[in-house]
């Protein structure tokens, strides 16, 4: 039962900070460092997810080989997209690489 209050108590938590920022976004206005700090979230987020699952697919410890298709694949989406800058034939390209490695070198 106590479970099921701390769940309770966390999305309230969760539910008066997201309300309170809709509520107070334009009575509270952000100095511009503020601003600009946040501008860098998405990308600070996305990194920290993409990153440890690229590099440790597995969480057992870094896996920097040519056996990892989760880092062969990610390796071919930065060359995809630097030279391309297209978003949706880097994820394909990308996708068709992981597949194919997974079922061509690990098979």
């Amino acid at each position: 039962m106590n479970y099921v209050w701390l769940i309770v108590g966390m999305a309230l938590v969760t539910y008066v900070i997201r309300a309170a920022v809709f509520v107070l976004g334009d009575r509270l206005p952000f100095p511009p460092i503020v601003r600009t700090a946040l501008s860098f979230v998405p990308v600070t987020v996305l990194t920290a997810i993409i990153v440890p699952m690229t590099v440790s697919p597995h969480g057992n410890g870094a896996e920097i080989t040519w056996r990892n298709p989760q880092l062969v694949a990610a390796i071919v989406a930065i060359v995809v997209c630097l030279l391309t800058k297209r978003p949706l034939l880097t994820i394909a390209v990308s996708l068709a690489v992981f597949f194919a490695w997974q079922f061509a070198v690990l098979r």
